[in-house]
């Protein structure tokens, strides 16, 4: 299972999480949150390569070394089409790709590696707490991700044929949009980088 992370211009991205920290360190905290998720999903099993799709040139340099691949590729138009984009370059004849939200702090890499085995090869996706977003999106093997990202994503995934999966996975149903969601997974354990910001 390969996975395609996009993240906006870091300075553009998470705007409801404007005031937890300070201006200056605003974009910082949103780097944080993608090196948690990134970090962790590396470590899950059945996770294969990791491709971040970026617009923003301090993601490049942020994820030197963790064997994450990035590659930024401005002007796409949104998010489906960078995910699209990114699976596009993973995909191989019999591979399967996925995409993984990126701003999962308290991911922890058995609650990946235990929603992609109960997808079972099959296309499935996660809803993130609420029930109505999406935090993971997997593809069947050799099949294209066909992204429907958005409000109400849960829902669009599933009129696709996805099955949902990770009813049970707090961390990978914790998808960071507001101070709120961010005390949400504080209580389940942040990563070490949005720890570093004390939320």
């Amino acid at each position: 299972m390969d996975l395609v992370v996009p993240i906006k211009r870091l300075g553009a991205a998470k705007t409801r999480l404007r005031g937890v920290v300070a201006d200056d360190d605003h974009a910082r905290l949103v780097l944080a949150l993608l090196l948690d998720t990134v970090t962790a999903a590396a470590r899950a099993d059945g996770v294969g390569r990791i491709l971040v799709v970026c617009e923003d040139k301090r993601v490049p340099d942020a994820l030197s070394g963790t064997g994450v691949e990035c590659v930024d590729e401005r002007g796409l138009p949104g998010l489906n089409a960078a995910l699209a984009f990114g699976a596009d370059r993973l995909r191989t004849p019999n591979g399967t790709v996925g995409a993984l939200q990126a701003d999962l702090p308290a991911l922890r890499p058995a609650e990946l590696a235990a929603a992609i085995a109960e997808a079972a090869g099959r296309r499935a996706f996660c809803a993130d707490r609420p029930g109505t977003g999406t935090t993971l999106l997997l593809a069947a093997p050799g099949q294209p991700l066909e992204p429907r990202f958005g409000v109400g994503s849960a829902a669009a995934h599933a009129a696709t044929g996805a099955v949902p999966v990770g009813a049970g996975l707090p961390s990978l149903r914790c998808d960071v949009d507001t101070s709120e969601d961010l005390a949400v997974a504080a209580g389940l354990g942040l990563g070490p980088a949005t720890r570093r910001f004390g939320a």
